[in-house]
């Protein structure tokens, strides 16, 4: 099997998970799930856990920043080195104008990204919740015609992938900023 076959097949496979153009509440839900992964909700999030949080959050929110901060870039970088085009359609404008890039899916990153940094970070409820996210969000991308499925698994494998080596790395990082700068972190 060739690449241009497998493009084929994703583009396939991709076509029948589609209900952008659907109306009604299965559409209305993907939606939902698709725009719940955007980088400013997550952002304004994780701002507000950490001005409003205890030192637990403070730390659980700069350290799941750091991560969002650090794989943007890593996937923006992949994004315009590969400029794989969105598959055609309505929805999603803002995505379409502001990054007309879709592999791998940033969304996808981030969701997988959080739910591993989530499993690691504690505490379980919020483990549970951003793990059964991170399927919905990238599903809810397909769905909506913004990305293709190998898209999402390149993104979800990313987001892992920077989750199980932003554990391994985070406390350093974390001590380190700590060191020069408490006031950022706490």
């Amino acid at each position: 099997m060739n690449f241009q076959t497998i493009l084929e097949k994703d583009a396939e496979l991709t076509k029948k998970l589609r209900i952008a153009e659907e109306p009604g509440p299965l559409r209305t839900t993907a939606a939902f799930f698709a725009h719940s992964g955007d980088s400013w909700f997550w952002a304004v999030a994780l701002i507000a856990t950490w001005w409003l949080g205890n030192a637990f959050w403070k730390q659980w929110a700069a350290v799941m920043f750091g991560a969002l901060t650090i794989m943007a870039t890593i996937v923006l970088t992949l994004k315009f080195t590969i400029r794989r085009k969105r598959p055609e359609g309505e929805w999603g404008d803002i995505y379409r104008s502001t990054d007309p890039h879709s592999f791998p899916s940033g969304h996808a990153t981030r969701a997988f990204l959080l739910g591993t940094m989530g499993i690691f970070l504690g505490p379980i409820w919020m483990s549970v919740l951003l793990v059964i996210l991170a399927p919905l969000v990238a599903l809810g991308r397909v769905a909506m015609g913004v990305h293709y499925l190998s898209d999402i698994l390149a993104g979800a494998l990313l987001g892992i992938l920077g989750g199980i080596v932003g554990h391994a790395i985070y406390p350093a990082v974390y001590s380190w900023f700590g060191s020069w700068s408490g006031w950022v972190l706490w």
